[in-house]
């Protein structure tokens, strides 16, 4: 694997260096990133053109006032009503959007809001994405838990009444194999009623191996659906190949996962564009697995260690407001989570509105629940978060919330038999 070494690095040498500083200035000097490396499943699917078409035609300046009040009017939204709610003419109708929003979801997921945590397992990586805290060329404190490190947090976080963890690891087949997060699967269905897994795409059979390990759901974020910004972004490994990644849910549902979960970061890119194309790839893929579950999330960048240029700068809450209300009334269905990324305030308003699971008790770190849950300093290794998050709200705190601004929370709503 080419950048395997760069992941055990305590510094860049002079050679690391410059081939950082080729990658980042001679596009030339990087592979394909529409081209499958070798050991990479290609599946037959007509789902990634569907949607791409649909982008490509996207264009958000044409849409006036008069679509977006017909939007809102028609009882089943169409696509062509969507790319409405999206574009810049739907802004003075956010509040209508929010009262259409609120009455779908009220209609189907009732007053519950669903409660999760993740758990970084490992932060190794061998890609090169420069918006990303673990990215191979950064220089954070890395860490893999060992089995008993992760039984040990999970048993942390199983305590504090939470049912639903979500495992994720740094995109490192070296470092964190499918074996590996297979183990971790299986210690996780002792103590969760749901278990969800965020780590590299990989191919069908080895998603049926998970799934088999305890694995309910997979989230796989593209990152952004602009081919062009995604290659100047993904400068270096599995990552940057742009199609193995997007459809990385097909090949989980054709592995036996029981659901899916699909995002851009927004502010990578066109974020109207990204929100289309995210909601776009659940829409198809409904088509295709209609007894599947299917949820979206929202994120906007977040600063990382090691980069204080990083920032949501140009995806401001109202217009995430927005794009999550068009969500609710397109997907009627589809769950809707917010995560940690977002302050407290806009969280405790948005699952009035659109959103149906939040995270809480999070840390995107690794090894430190134990501090972090029990109050006390753990003896353990601990290796850098991921990002920085805004609302770190624990479990407890989180509940109380969501009660007194009159939801349910809900840990867990599925039974096995």
């Amino acid at each position: 694997m080419e950048n395997q070494f760069f992941v055990d690095s305590e510094y860049l040498s002079p050679e690391m260096l410059a081939r950082k500083h080729q990658l980042e200035n001679d596009p030339s000097s990087r592979r394909n990133h529409m081209e499958y490396l070798p050991g990479m499943e290609k599946i037959e699917s007509d789902v990634c053109a569907s949607v791409m078409n649909q982008v490509d035609d996207f264009d958000y300046s044409k849409y006036t006032a008069k679509d977006v009040q017909t939007a809102l009017e028609h009882e089943t939204c169409s696509i062509e009503d969507f790319k409405a709610l999206l574009s810049p003419a739907a802004e003075p109708y956010l509040e209508q959007m929010a009262q259409r929003a609120r009455l779908e979801t009220s209609r189907h997921f009732g007053n519950t809001v669903y409660l999760f945590t993740p758990l970084y397992i490992a932060n190794y990586c061998e890609n090169y994405c420069v918006y990303c805290g673990f990215n191979c060329y950064n220089h954070i404190n890395r860490l893999k838990l060992t089995p008993e490190q992760i039984e040990k947090e999970m048993k942390v976080i199983a305590d504090s009444g939470m049912e639903e963890i979500l495992i994720l690891t740094g995109e490192s087949r070296v470092q964190s194999d499918v074996h590996y997060i297979g183990e971790a699967c299986k210690l996780a269905r002792k103590y969760f009623r749901m278990v969800g897994l965020e780590i590299y795409p990989v191919n069908t059979d080895e998603y049926q191996y998970l799934h088999e390990c305890g694995a309910d759901y997979v989230t796989v974020f593209q990152e952004t659906y602009d081919t062009d910004k995604y290659e100047s972004l993904h400068l270096l490994g599995h990552k940057r190949v742009w199609p193995y990644r997007f459809d990385a849910q097909e090949r989980a549902l054709r592995g036996g996962m029981r659901g899916v979960a699909f995002s851009a970061l927004l502010g990578l890119s066109d974020f109207r564009k990204d929100a289309l194309a995210s909601a776009l790839h659940v829409y198809y893929l409904q088509r295709k697995f209609p007894h599947a579950e299917m949820s979206l999330s929202c994120p906007r960048l977040r600063p990382i260690i090691n980069n204080d240029r990083i920032n949501p700068l140009d995806v401001h809450e109202k217009q995430l407001c927005q794009i999550l209300c068009a969500y609710r009334i397109f997907l009627p269905y589809v769950g809707i989570t917010v995560s940690s990324r977002e302050s407290a305030e806009f969280r405790n308003g948005i699952v009035k509105i659109a959103a149906t699971k939040i995270s809480a008790g999070v840390s995107t770190g690794i090894g430190d629940h134990e501090s972090k849950y029990g109050g006390t300093e753990s003896d353990d290794a601990q290796g850098d978060e991921q990002f920085e998050i805004n609302d770190n709200r624990s479990l407890g705190r989180m509940y109380k919330d969501m009660e007194e601004g009159g939801l349910q929370p809900v840990l867990n709503d599925y039974l096995y038999v």
